[in-house]
């Protein structure tokens, strides 16, 4: 949508006597916005200064031309309204900039491809300061971003810069940081307004420019250099916010840097009695033949499937999966918005331990591949813990594997209107298939805050000498506490939290489990673990997945 300014405008309250109150005592500044519901109107004091008063016309009620330059419309929030513009040309353009937005005509393959309802729905969602707090408050993430830009100034100093699904802003604060001439912050939802004035008070009005719609709507007066954005969803494409980041690129100069460049989704079977039999569990609720006198066992297999068809969102110990990943990457330099719209896998594990493989496990890394340091963000379950978790999709039917066998099938992502995707999996193991179909719009978050469990007989050494081997070899130089080694021989001053985070090194003490109940990612500094800041967004001299150092080769053993 056009966002310019129309000046001197009179705004009026329609009474129910018919009567016209005036509205603000002096002219005011009028701006249009985007909204999902149809028209925001934005008002100004001649000064600049904001007007606390928003009020949205709706596409049930467009406003009525009253004369050559007044019109009225009913709001929600505000009742009827009568405006008056100061000349008739502004008139004309703000009656064609309103019925173009009532209309659609401005929306293009977002409109095309998205559900008016998951529209709206998702727009409030990334409204709320909350959830974009959640975001912020994830530090691997916000840190992983500053440190990839602040770490290649060669691709933002004196560059003009797209921040796509700005939100808050905070990546284009960083671009900001790193030297950039001018970011432009494009942002659907309501946080636009709140991204405004976090760049105002902070000095960096006319560089830091907010730009409210979809990027697949608005107009730029200039290309850029470099695009930046957050655009993962959980399983690397939920929300299918990255169609949005590639479409972006048509305002991108030829050679321009996409920030990240390319992201790779890891899929690995896995094993987990438990949570298959969770998930069956609470099926057989429905198996029930007599709940207050009646029988409901005939939903029980319906029941079944639908919590079949739901995603688990939480994480896990790296040691269930029972193969080395397969890794599916998309470049996002080169890859087109369209190529996203069905995406088809092909898998291929060579089985390292024999077991019952109860789905498979997604997660994904992202690489920001800068002029000077390669940088990644990993999902990994073997890297601290961010907001994304892993994704772990369930088969109904397990699959008896031997160490050494070959198992073989697709994953096919089919994009829908729901801002998401259809999951079909299908997996073949000498002749014998599974397959299951799931919903990823509608996971299940079953992340509960605890230490992930390692497999059951994952110890191939007696776990309690190893607490005192890890003692004699550490020789740890910060004490806190001592500790008396066999036959009561004094080993000195040990560190017990170094000892716990060597056998646990997803937590140490209850101060991680009630950050992680908040439902925020754990900062680890205060804990002293294997990855501290120091390590966050660690570069790579050369470009080093986080996740192919996970499974070491089909061999490997989990040791612990």
């Amino acid at each position: 949508m056009n966002n310019s300014v129309i000046q001197d405008v009179k705004v009026f309250n329609v009474l129910d006597s018919g009567v016209n109150e005036v509205k603000f005592n002096e002219p005011v500044n009028l701006k249009l916005e985007y909204h999902p519901q149809g028209v925001n109107l934005l008002f100004h004091k001649r000064n600049g200064e904001k007007i606390h008063f928003d009020c949205i016309i709706e596409k049930s009620s467009p406003p009525l031309r009253v004369g050559r330059s007044s019109f009225v419309f009913g709001t929600e929030s505000a009742g009827s309204l009568f405006i008056k513009i100061q000349n008739e040309l502004d008139a004309s353009k703000f009656q064609i900039q309103v019925a173009k937005a009532l209309k659609g005509h401005d929306s293009s393959v977002f409109a095309e491809r998205t559900e008016d309802a998951s529209a709206l729905q998702y727009f409030q969602f990334y409204g709320y300061l909350s959830q974009q707090q959640n975001m912020m408050q994830d530090y691997i993430r916000t840190a992983t971003y500053q440190k990839a830009i602040l770490a290649n100034l060669r691709d933002f100093n004196d560059k003009v810069i797209l921040d796509v699904g700005a939100g808050s802003g905070i990546l284009s604060f960083f671009a900001v940081q790193a030297g950039a001439k001018r970011v432009y912050a494009v942002e659907a939802s309501s946080m636009a307004m709140h991204a405004e004035t976090l760049a105002h008070a902070n000095g960096l009005k006319g560089k830091l420019i907010v730009l409210p719609g979809k990027i697949e709507e608005i107009e730029l007066t200039e290309q850029v250099d470099a695009i930046i954005s957050e655009p993962m969803g959980y399983m690397l494409f939920n929300e299918r916010m990255l169609e949005t980041f590639l479409h972006a690129k048509k305002w991108l100069k030829p050679n321009g840097k996409m920030f990240p460049g390319k992201g790779d989704l890891h899929i690995a079977p896995f094993t987990d009695d438990s949570l298959f039999l969770e998930q069956c569990n609470k099926a057989n609720f429905w198996q029930q033949n007599c709940f207050h006198g009646v029988d409901l066992s005939c939903l029980r297999n319906a029941a079944l499937k639908e919590y079949f068809r739901q995603p688990i969102v939480d994480t896990f110990d790296v040691r269930i999966c029972l193969a080395k990943s397969v890794k599916y990457t998309v470049d996002f330099q080169t890859a087109s918005e369209f190529d996203l719209h069905r995406i088809e896998i092909p898998l291929e594990f060579q089985i390292l331990e024999t077991g019952t493989i109860h789905g498979l496990a997604f997660w994904f890394d992202v690489c920001f591949e800068g002029s000077s340091q390669t940088v990644w963000l990993s999902t990994s379950p073997t890297e601290p813990l961010t907001h994304w978790y892993q994704v772990r999709c369930l088969i109904e039917t397990p699959l008896l594997v031997k160490q050494g066998q070959v198992l073989q099938g697709q994953v096919l992502l089919i994009a829908n209107k729901r801002q998401s995707y259809d999951v079909q999996i299908d997996l073949e193991l000498d002749g014998i298939k599974a397959s299951n179909t799931l919903d990823l719009k509608n996971p299940y978050f079953r992340y509960t805050g605890q230490q992930p469990q390692p497999p059951p007989g994952h110890h191939s050494t007696a776990p309690s000498d190893s607490i005192w081997t890890t003692i004699d070899a550490t020789n740890l130089q910060t004490p806190t506490q001592r500790m008396n080694g066999v036959n009561g021989v004094d080993v000195g001053l040990v560190d017990m939290n170094n000892i716990f985070s060597a056998h646990h090194p997803a937590g140490t003490v209850s101060g991680v489990n009630n950050l992680q109940y908040a439902a925020v990612p754990i900062p680890l500094t205060e804990f002293q673990l294997a990855s501290t800041p120091a390590m966050v967004g660690a570069a790579a001299t050369q470009p080093v997945h986080p996740a192919n150092i996970i499974l070491a080769n089909n061999n490997q053993q989990w040791q612990h």
